[in-house]
């Protein structure tokens, strides 16, 4: 695959955004970890649907004394 000199711009400042965030929230690690920023956060509870159906597959299949090693899950609408 060729890059074009553009692309890796657009590659490299990416991988620069994504290396300044926190890996959990996302957001940039300069303004939530700054001291002026206690208390200036605000969260949510978000339940993905799709992720719990996931989940609670991969715990029926867990209790079920299936092997936990490797296993991927793949989700579809119905």
């Amino acid at each position: 695959m060729l890059w074009l000199e553009d692309d890796r711009a657009w590659a490299l400042a990416l991988a620069a955004v994504e290396a300044s965030e926190c890996p959990d929230c996302r957001q940039p690690w300069d303004e939530a970890t700054a001291r002026g920023s206690e208390g200036a956060w605000q969260a949510e509870i978000t339940r993905c649907h799709a992720c719990a159906a996931a989940a609670a597959k991969v715990g029926q299949f867990e209790s079920a004394g299936g092997d936990m090693r490797g296993l991927h899950v793949h989700v579809t609408r119905r």
